[in-house]
């Protein structure tokens, strides 16, 4: 049965007689589709290579559908697939592969087609342990996994075959109650919810009212599925700050308006609740170093970090920051995130790009130069590698404190989406940023994804596909480089605020349905996760419309 649920997606996705790219099908060609005697139905048809009768399939499927980690290398112009132990190694234009090492033969090479790798159907499936048979007089594939056609079980749809009660794997609420269409690059469809400044829930016209802020909610995940999203990511800690009952930290003032002041109810509770029982992911966004977005820490109750905690306290640029450089300032923000991944059923935990601040100049900068030389035991020389070390520390205690509690729960965060110029490191992206995660907020994405402290990172790619000196290609393309092998996953951070201002490439809401279908020939991409649930909801110039016709809605 493990062998059947991860094969039967990858058959109704790909095993059809070729409908476009190289050779088209007529209605009397149409191939019928057997999985151990199992009628399969079928859509997005590969092509066929007519002298070889050779059926290629996109390299997407295969690693989304087998579940088969898949490498493209743009400059050996090799895939990579591997599976229960087989690796199989293919070359663009070569006509043997190596399996497991060893030299194989092909009939029909791996190849490039409009922007799609293609790889052979029948080699691939017999190189991992599938037979495979053509019936030239039923026009019939048979694919046998070894195993006798079985009665559909509780729960699976007899019309398509899709197991929907997911038998034998672990129960999460992770597939959305809307109709599921499109691609592993499609596969998290998420939406940053705010609770900062009332940007996206609750509105401040309902302060102090728990059934209005029920509703408004209810009202936000009617509109954002209807678009076709699967999970939110909610900001629970703003600044320091707590939109659930904490022992450690204050209520927001994001919820009351004031600081301190309990609701009357625990809104993370009802939140998940919601969210799960629509079958939706509920990700816990914190905000992990920001104390305050402003700087007067009188204004905040007695139990704020900022009064407890003065000498954790770096005041820049107006706002309040707790200081990352002091151990037990790190300590008590992973403690605060615990609290919530010990007493919610989150389904991960989120943070943002609030490291170090950004925006430091000669005569203003963030002041922790006796931090500096106070907490440095390993006697790191230069201040900005002292900066990412502490930044490190926390990342790597945080990601095994959450492994520990919660196995299933994910980790992941959302970086500044250029880690580096290629002008300042040889091995950064193509770009010409002013700001960089690296330099800028202290955050060495790159050592996180290495060492496989987050199970997910989901840049800010928050450019269109014309800003030539930030090319949303260019860096889908190196952070899917950085991810590739690794086992980290890769989420696209986008940016629908964007659409409809002046800035180069947002004057339709195309821009980002290109964007989307760019992600589709990225095999490492895995999501989207968009910037912000208000913004989807304006309908910038036609969005949504645009929107559910891709997700097939």
């Amino acid at each position: 049965m493990k062998f059947r649920t991860w094969f039967i997606p990858l058959l109704v996705l790909l095993l059809v007689w070729p409908l476009g790219g190289q050779m088209k099908a007529s209605a009397a060609d149409a191939i019928t589709i057997l999985l151990d005697g199992t009628k399969l139905s079928t859509d997005a048809p590969p092509y066929i290579k007519p002298q070889q009768n050779v059926t290629m399939v996109p390299l997407r499927v295969i690693s989304e559908g087998l579940g088969a980690s898949v490498a493209w290398s743009q400059a050996a112009k090799t895939v990579t697939i591997q599976k229960d132990g087989s690796t199989l190694a293919l070359v663009v234009g070569e006509q043997t592969a190596q399996v497991n090492g060893a030299p194989v033969g092909l009939d029909v090479s791996v190849e490039n087609t409009q922007g799609r790798t293609m790889v052979p159907l029948r080699f691939v499936s017999e190189q991992l342990g599938l037979e495979v048979d053509w019936n030239q007089q039923s026009k019939t594939i048979s694919l046998s996994t070894g195993q006798e056609a079985e009665t559909p079980a509780a729960g699976m749809d007899k019309d398509t075959g899709k197991d929907d009660s997911q038998i034998g794997l672990p129960q999460t609420p992770q597939a959305p109650q809307t109709p599921q269409t499109g691609t592993a690059a499609d596969g998290l469809r998420g939406v940053w919810v705010s609770t900062v400044s009332n940007l996206d829930w609750p509105s401040k016209n309902s302060y102090g009212n728990a059934e209005a802020q029920k509703a408004e909610y209810i009202k936000l995940l009617d509109d954002v599925q209807a678009m076709g999203m699967n999970a939110v990511f909610v900001q629970v800690r703003p600044s320091a700050d707590a939109i659930y009952p904490s022992e450690l930290v204050p209520w927001s003032s994001y919820l009351t308006g004031t600081a301190g002041k309990d609701p009357g109810y625990d809104p993370l509770e009802f939140l998940i609740e919601e969210t799960h029982r629509r079958g939706m992911e509920f990700h816990a966004w914190f905000n992990p170093f920001r104390a305050s977005t402003g700087g007067d820490a009188s204004k905040l109750p007695a139990n704020h970090v900022a009064n407890e905690h003065p000498d954790w306290i770096v005041k820049f640029d107006g706002k309040l920051y707790i200081n990352p450089g002091i151990p037990e300032a790190r300590e008590h923000v992973i403690e605060a995130i615990m609290e919530v991944v010990q007493n919610y059923d989150i389904d991960g935990v989120h943070l943002d790009d609030y490291f170090y601040p950004t925006g430091e100049t000669a005569s203003s900068k963030f002041n922790d130069d006796s931090t500096f030389k106070h907490y440095n035991a390993n006697q790191i020389s230069s201040k900005g590698d002292w900066r990412r070390d502490n930044i490190n520390q926390f990342v790597q205690d945080l990601g095994a404190g959450i492994k520990q509690e919660k196995p299933k729960v994910s980790f992941g965060i959302s970086p500044f989406g250029v880690w580096r110029n290629k002008a300042n490191d040889m091995t950064g992206s193509d770009t010409k940023a002013g700001i960089t995660a690296y330099d800028s907020t202290y955050a060495d994405v790159r050592a996180w994804i290495k060492h496989g402290w987050i199970d997910y990172v989901a840049p800010q790619l928050y450019w269109s596909l014309t800003r030539k000196e930030v090319q949303y290609d260019v860096l889908a393309n190196w952070w899917a480089g950085e991810v590739r092998g690794t086992g980290v996953k890769l989420y696209i951070g986008h940016a629908p605020y964007k659409i409809g201002t002046p800035e180069v490439g947002w004057s339709s809401a195309s821009e980002m349905i290109n964007q989307l279908e760019y992600n589709r020939q990225v095999p490492e991409i895995s999501g989207s996760i968009f910037f912000s649930a208000k913004d989807l909801r304006k309908n910038p110039l036609g969005l949504i419309p645009l929107l559910r016709e891709y997700y097939g809605l």
